[in-house]
């Protein structure tokens, strides 16, 4: 299992100026690279004239990670590659950043396009709100009416989110929890039920 990881908890646009070119870098959250690539899209929508788009992803963590880059149009080697530097640097996963270029009629050279693509990357990195991606496992549980308080009690206690509840002849509830919290969740209500309940993991 991945253990925790830091991600972006919102995107964030920033802007710097080189040599009167504009680069505005664009972070988003991307737990999937089909949800990456949906970012550069929209990116490359919102701002159709620009000279260039050139982004750098990254998804998963630790042993599980899928990388892509592009420099876009810009000389090989000195925005892509630059910008996934500063993604690894972040120590985040499941993240896209893109920076789009307006040319501003001053060329950098190879040296200066590398400078700016990575300063553009890090000023957005310093502006970005991230949180902790924790591994969840969603749970589904069976028992009669007079256990609902209890079981109500100890999934709160566990830190799980009730995501649905059917009250039929028994009460069905599915929740999610913590992957981490499984255990001890399982342990507890084994013990204050007598056994009666026994959690299915539905993930």
């Amino acid at each position: 299992m991945t253990p925790p990881y830091h991600i972006p908890a919102s995107p964030v646009r920033t802007q710097i100026t080189v040599k009167k070119s504009r680069f505005l870098t664009t972070i988003e959250p991307a737990p999937t690279v089909q949800q990456a690539r949906q970012a550069i899209a929209r990116v490359r929508a919102d701002m159709p004239d620009a000279s260039h788009h050139v982004y750098a992803f990254r998804v998963g963590f630790g042993n599980s990670i899928t990388e892509g880059m592009s420099d876009d149009g810009e000389p090989s080697g000195t925005s892509g590659p630059p910008t996934l530097a500063v993604v690894r640097g972040s120590n985040l996963g499941d993240i896209v950043i893109v920076t789009t270029r307006y040319f501003g009629g001053a060329k950098l050279g190879k040296g200066g396009l590398v400078r700016a693509y990575t300063e553009s990357a890090q000023t957005a990195l310093k502006q970005l709100p991230t949180e902790l991606k924790v591994a969840k496992q969603l749970i589904g549980l069976e028992f009669p009416y007079a256990l609902y308080h209890i079981v109500k009690r100890l999934i709160a206690a566990h830190g799980g989110i009730i995501e649905d509840e059917v009250f039929d002849e028994k009460i069905m509830v599915i929740a999610h929890f913590a992957a981490s919290d499984v255990p001890a969740f399982r342990l507890n209500l084994r013990e204050q039920t007598s056994g009666q309940v026994s959690p299915a993991s539905l993930s």
